[in-house]
């Protein structure tokens, strides 16, 4: 169970009526039916199911689902007075819409169970939308039984996109796939609207094993040789025989499939399409995220609320096979033991449970396998989540990167990671690294250090986990060259589809000659998210130039690449995509209708502005282009980036007294960013290079890798005359120019 932060998520759900989807399983059809045709013969793991968290995942609001206090409570959040009460048995919030006035409104449905419970509300177009007001159904003890706002640390009012009116607390979108079963979402773009549906409204059975219709025929004429009894996937498999040879073929096709059904909920990622059904690829209807910056630390530990999936791939347990059911009952979604029980399935119980070990007390915090391999983070105000990445703990990195938490500093609030890395030193006489022994090479990448292209390679040749190499490959493009050049072309060839993907979008930084040939051939691709990555790339390509079969197949998958943005045309994201996408095609009345499509979505959405003024300056139309920056600018004051844009407006305008000023404000919004500073500096650079010089040796202190600042450097000291300085930058920009992987 989860829903939203203050990031924009990537997950989607959905209810209304009750549909019966088919699909084709060896020529016959198969449809889903529901949980309780399963009752009859399955009483044991259906009763495990039933009060489970998929079970409660989510409810029609009535006296057995709703958990709240509807008493005539009131809840004070910014002055903003919510009071939840009831009227006629059925369940009233009185509180602010979208026009921040008090409304009244009836709850339609309850979302999740435990430690919190929130409360979903109708509204017109067949939109749903989940109340920020929600319920902390932990005990009183634990400090629940009480009303709290989800985004208790901000301000958030009616018109932002967090508000629970907006868009990013919608239920179709936002949250649906991932409580109800085979889901559709089916929303309209011409009327805005949709017509969500579902075939039951919880997580139920055919969620995970898929539509049943056939199984049931099986049942009744047993003889019948159906494969996986008629469903198109089966979980069974010997335990035992399993784990007997970690390298069995059965084991290792179980994980895959498995991990395929649980990751389309327990990820990070993009839906892109609501065709999915237990035993296809994962990759073939989601994007998921790599370990990007915001949303992982840079040693690969959960940040943002990213869910399990992409944590669990970095750990060595996942790499010897182990799945989720090895640890989760599948039905109850409880662990297969009490706290640290579960991990003694495997693991010595004897030599783990050492004093000799863990070094601590017997029965304390620091005894336990979870809490120092599995440090949690709370989301969404009072859930606390472990993180699956089963790591080492590792308080030298936090002294490093004090922004980088520990597990031993998360008990040890008293103490610094200085302490706690010479207890550590003290107990095994070196600091354990474990398998996740790459956050030095990320954080080098994140800053643009000057041995980044070094720490690249380091991941490369490594045993890094892929999920780590797939996040890194995206670098090469940073420093194209042949030697880069060759190896995106060999990760091309990868058998991870998320590194092939990686290594297309490092490739589009080289020059057409030597990327488009290559992209091509990625259209044939297996995988959805790689081709349809190279139908986005190719976009522009003129197609009366192909023969007949690669023209059929390029306008082949770049449709199917339209279709997935088309089907989360309600996003600004979507709609931005799809005007770069109808720009590279040079259907410009199209991309133009997208652009205003995005902001009239969300008028905050700041890349809209950005991508859509440069749009129009291409057009020429260059005084339209000004007015889009400047509505961002008082849409969503103190960006930088949109600072920086309209100084670069003005630059084209000639105007370069308000494009310096401009300029400048940016840097002063986000001085970090190399690019702002540099083009600020080269601004300034003919009437007063001393301050260009200036600007650049500050923003190379964080940005010491960075090829333009070097080369800003390189040629500020050369018109001042400053020679020393012109050979020191020089020698650094040929090291830079020059790396070698060793």
């Amino acid at each position: 169970m989860g829903f939203i932060k203050n990031k924009v998520r990537t997950m989607s759900k959905s209810i209304l009526f009750f549909l019966f989807f088919s699909y084709s399983v060896f020529g016959m059809e198969s449809t889903y039916i529901g949980d309780k045709a399963c009752v009859s013969c399955h009483k044991q793991e259906h009763q495990e199911w039933q009060g489970s968290h998929h079970d409660e995942a989510m409810m029609i609001a009535d006296e057995n689902s709703v958990k709240a206090d509807f008493n005539n409570t009131s809840f004070n959040y910014n002055g903003i007075i919510s009071t939840f009460y009831k009227n006629n048995n059925k369940y009233m919030v009185k509180t602010d819409g979208p026009d921040g006035k008090l409304h009244e409104y009836e709850i339609s449905y309850t979302f999740g169970i435990y430690p919190l419970q929130q409360y979903m509300i109708k509204f017109p177009n067949a939109k749903v939308q989940v109340l920020d007001p929600t319920w902390d159904n932990r005990s009183k003890k634990e400090g629940g039984q009480r009303w709290y706002h989800i985004h208790k640390d901000e301000n958030v009012k009616a018109g932002d996109p967090l508000h629970w009116t907006g868009p990013n607390m919608n239920w179709n979108y936002m949250c649906a796939e991932c409580h109800s079963t085979n889901l559709k979402k089916n929303y309209d773009a011409k009327t805005k609207s949709y017509q969500t549906t579902f075939d039951s409204i919880n997580v139920s059975c055919e969620a995970c094993h898929g539509p049943a219709s056939e199984h049931i025929k099986w049942t009744e004429n047993k003889t019948d040789k159906l494969k996986n009894s008629g469903f198109p996937i089966s979980f069974k498999y010997s335990k035992q025989e399993a784990w007997r040879d970690r390298n069995n073929t059965l084991k290792s096709v179980l994980q895959k499939e498995e991990l395929n059904v649980c990751a389309t909920c327990h990820s990070r990622r993009t839906q892109l399409d609501d065709d999915f059904v237990p035993g296809d690829d994962f990759h073939e209807h989601y994007l998921s995220v790599n370990l990007d910056e915001g949303l992982y630390f840079s040693d690969g530990k959960i940040q943002d609320e990213v869910y399990v999936y992409n944590s669990f791939v970095q750990s060595a347990m996942y790499e010897e096979g182990v799945t989720c059911s090895d640890c989760h009952n599948p039905h109850t979604l409880e662990r297969k033991g009490s706290g640290d029980k579960v991990c003694f399935q495997c693991h010595q119980t004897g030599v783990y449970t050492a004093t000799s070990h863990h070094k601590h007390k017997k029965g304390s915090a620091g005894s336990s396998c979870i809490d120092c391999h599995m440090p949690a983070r709370t989301y969404m105000g009072v859930d606390s989540r472990n993180d699956h990445s089963f790591r080492v703990p590792r308080p030298d990195l936090s002294v490093e990167n004090k922004n980088l938490p520990n597990a031993c500093n998360l008990c040890h609030t008293d103490k610094t990671a200085h302490w706690s890395t010479d207890a550590m030193k003290k107990w095994y006489g070196k600091i354990p690294t474990g398998k996740q022994n790459f956050s030095h090479d990320i954080e080098s990448l994140r800053s643009h250090s000057a041995d980044a292209s070094k720490s690249l390679y380091h991941i490369l040749m490594s045993e890094a986990p892929n999920i780590v190499k797939s996040t890194v490959i995206q670098y090469l493009g940073n420093f194209a060259n042949k030697q880069t050049y060759t190896t995106t072309l060999q990760m091309l060839r990868n058998s991870d589809p998320m590194i092939r993907r990686s290594a297309l979008q490092a490739l589009e930084s080289f020059p057409p000659k030597m990327r488009v040939k290559e992209t091509f051939k990625m259209l044939s691709d297996p995988i959805k998210i790689v081709r349809t990555e190279a139908a986005r790339q190719l976009a522009s390509f003129p197609v009366a130039q192909l023969d007949d079969g690669n023209k059929a197949l390029l306008l082949k998958v770049m449709h199917e690449y339209e279709q997935t943005l088309l089907f989360t045309a309600e996003r600004p994201e979507s709609q931005l995509s799809l005007a770069l996408f109808y720009t590279q095609k040079r259907m410009f009345d199209k991309a133009e209708q997208s652009y205003k499509e995005a902001l009239h979505l969300q008028v905050k959405f700041i890349p809209a502005y950005i991508n859509y003024s440069d749009f129009l300056m291409q057009l020429q139309r260059k005084e339209e282009a000004m007015k889009i920056l400047k509505k961002g600018i008082r849409e969503v004051p103190n960006i930088a980036i949109l600072h920086h844009s309209l100084g670069l407006s003005y630059i084209r305008s000639k105007e370069y007294v308000y494009a310096d000023k401009e300029l400048k404000k940016a840097v002063e919004l986000d001085p970090d960013d190399a690019r702002f500073s540099y083009v600020y500096a080269v601004s300034l650079g003919e009437k007063d290079p001393k301050v260009s010089i200036t600007i650049l040796e500050k923003a190379y202190q964080k940005n010491s890798g960075n090829i333009e600042i070097v080369s800003g450097l390189v040629y500020y000291s050369q018109q001042v005359n400053d020679q020393i300085k012109r050979a020191k930058y020089e020698n650094i920009l040929k090291t830079l120019q020059n790396f070698s992987v060793q």
